[in-house]
């Protein structure tokens, strides 16, 4: 399979690269400097995402979108990319999974609250989670795209182990045996790669925790 991945060099993106070519997967790396790619087996190209057009990409069966930003400034540009790339991926086969985020997750089977609604969701993160549940609230509305949007636990943990397990579950923040809501990115990769190789999430979201 061919899968491209936007974002390769980042946190998320290096071990969701890390993980298709595990499985040998051919893999395009999707960067704004080459030379942050180190793996040779990886086919690079080296633009910004809103320059991205349909002919960069169309050779790839699934493109995963690993964008990210943090500064405040910035975080408008999560709603604005990921529009772009459901535009380039209008009415075309190819597959789009995406890098979410947990705040838009529901906290009641209602579907009526969502996690970055609570009390507890620390205020900092508020902007961050806004802009990304605006992005996917537009996202959810095409239905001219092959999307899939992947929720973390609540707990995205950067370097925690990669276990080979995860739960999957839907539009409900989910909890281990522990009560804990966490995820390694090394098993979201897991969870990832999965998805784009068996694709049963099309035009859904999901979610996915391990111990």
């Amino acid at each position: 399979m061919k899968i491209a991945i936007i974002g390769a060099t980042g946190k998320s993106g290096k071990l969701i690269l890390k993980e298709a070519l595990a499985r040998g997967h051919d893999v395009t790396a999707i960067v704004r400097h080459a030379d942050q790619v180190k793996d040779h087996n990886v086919h690079v190209i080296e633009k910004d995402l809103l320059d991205l057009t349909y002919d960069d990409i169309k050779d790839n069966d699934v493109i995963i979108d690993a964008f990210g930003v943090w500064a405040p400034e910035k975080l408008g540009l999560h709603q604005t990319t990921l529009k772009h790339l459901a535009d380039i991926l209008s009415d075309k086969p190819n597959r789009l999974l995406v890098v979410g985020g947990a705040g838009s997750l529901y906290v009641n089977p209602e579907h009526t609250v969502r996690v970055m609604d609570t009390s507890t969701f620390p205020d900092d993160f508020k902007p961050l989670a806004s802009n990304m549940a605006k992005a996917f609230d537009a996202l959810r509305q095409r239905h001219d795209v092959q999307w899939t949007y992947l929720s973390p636990a609540g707990n995205f943990v950067a370097d925690g182990p990669r276990t080979g397990h995860y739960t999957a579950g839907g539009e409900e923040i989910l909890v281990n045996s522990k009560g804990d809501s966490q995820i390694s990115y090394a098993d979201y990769a897991i969870a990832m790669v999965d998805e784009a190789e068996k694709g049963k999430h099309i035009q859904k979201r999901f979610t996915v925790v391990s111990e």
